[in-house]
């Protein structure tokens, strides 16, 4: 069998779960072509590969601080509120959010510190013309446990020199973001949130059937792979904001699976669903259903649309039975006229933690989990191919009913 060694070239999948104070979370990365003597890996995992073949594993746990820099008190800044600045990327934000992350960029006169820097920092505390922010990594204050499965090995037949990956800098690229600041409340559902570019009532712009995803091939088996994870033969499933194509795994026997949508030639076409109903949440937030009748409720790239989502969760809370699972999932694509505008303005990673917020305040979920993945390869045969050459990154949220 072809193990590893200091010449080989490897694929390597990283599993990273880390625990937050109300939340599990786990985000996955697609590691290509490692070069195992040029490319940077701690030296427990460097030396925990070395002998391993394809498909064996590597489980590490790592303590704060050893993977990331850890928590450094002299990152935690004091400054005034006009040191914040924006305008250079284009935006016209001045008064930044409690909770919220921002490109270290836009602070005026901070040691260290120049207008080109895109690594994140969060604004903690605002108080009388000054506020806190956090300059230190998101999960400097976390424990890390980093699984590793070792996918193809290849030796390599030169050297060309080349730079050097950090890979654990790239798997932590983001996680960590999708976290409330100490258990604190993020203020993500203030002001101008849920203003669209596009304010007409839904149903005008999805009176045309919308054959479209927002996701490549790779991504959306991702996503039945999200919702095989708690889905079960003979359950009752709500597909929310539903559209021509549900995204359960094709082996389920579910006993119901209702589709509400927007638009009756989409839904008529979705050759899964045991009945459906065009119904526009944005108008009337009430769910025609009756309390305690579905085991899971699912909303796969939608989410971004709702613009009174609590009152959502409060309905979907309804319907469902008691340890009944909501799930929702969603890339980086969407109608760009339709998106909330708070959707548009957050990092990535800070997108799970706006859904997570959604949660927190119906309180009527627990088993909070978050999930992502990043770096699948791109299908060949996708339109995006060979300009895009990674799959959409997929993130997942879900809990269950308390």
């Amino acid at each position: 069998m072809n193990t590893i060694n200091s010449d080989s070239i490897v694929d390597l999948f990283f599993q990273l779960k880390w625990n937050s104070q109300k939340a599990i979370h786990t985000d996955c990365f697609q590691a290509n072509n490692v070069n195992m003597w040029r490319d940077i890996l701690p030296p427990s995992l460097l030396e925990g590969l070395k002998g391993r073949g394809s498909g064996e594993g590597l489980d590490l746990i790592f303590t704060r601080g050893k993977a990331v820099p850890g928590f450094e008190n002299r990152s935690l800044l004091q400054i005034k509120t006009n040191q914040f600045d924006a305008r250079q990327f284009g935006s016209l934000l001045t008064d930044p959010r409690v909770g919220r992350f921002y490109p270290k960029g836009v602070l005026k006169d901070v040691a260290g510190i120049f207008g080109a820097n895109m690594a994140p920092f969060r604004c903690v505390e605002k108080n009388n013309g000054h506020m806190t922010v956090d300059l230190n990594h998101p999960l400097a204050e976390n424990d890390l446990r980093v699984s590793t499965i070792v996918g193809k090995i290849e030796t390599k037949q030169i050297e060309r020199g080349g730079t050097s990956i950090d890979w654990i800098e790239a798997l932590t690229d983001g996680p960590g973001m999708q976290a409330r600041w100490r258990d604190r409340k993020s203020e993500y559902l203030s002001d101008s949130a849920f203003l669209r570019e596009d304010t007409a009532p839904d149903s005008r712009f999805y009176r045309k059937p919308r054959m479209t995803q927002h996701m490549d091939a790779t991504a959306l088996e991702m996503v039945r792979n999200t919702y095989g994870r708690f889905l079960q033969d003979g359950m009752r499933v709500l597909d929310l904001m539903s559209s021509w194509q549900s995204h359960v795994p094709a082996n389920l026997q579910l006993e119901r699976l209702a589709g509400l949508g927007l638009n009756h030639a989409e839904l008529k076409r979705n050759a899964l669903l045991t009945d459906t109903i065009v119904h526009d949440l944005n108008a009337q937030p009430a769910l025609p259903f009756d309390a305690n009748t579905f085991d899971a409720v699912l909303c796969t790239a939608s989410i971004e649309y709702l613009i009174d989502p609590l009152a959502i969760f409060s309905e979907v809370a309804r319907v469902l039975n008691p340890r009944g699972y909501f799930a929702i999932t969603f890339s980086n694509r969407w109608f760009p006229p339709k998106a909330i505008k708070i959707w548009t303005e957050l990092h990535e990673f800070e997108r799970m933690g706006l859904v997570l917020e959604y949660f927190f305040q119906a309180d009527a979920f627990e088993d909070l989990h978050t999930y992502s993945i990043r770096g699948l390869p791109r299908p060949h045969h996708d339109k995006y191919f060979p300009e895009y050459k990674y799959s959409d990154p997929l993130y997942a949220v879900w809990g269950r009913k308390n």
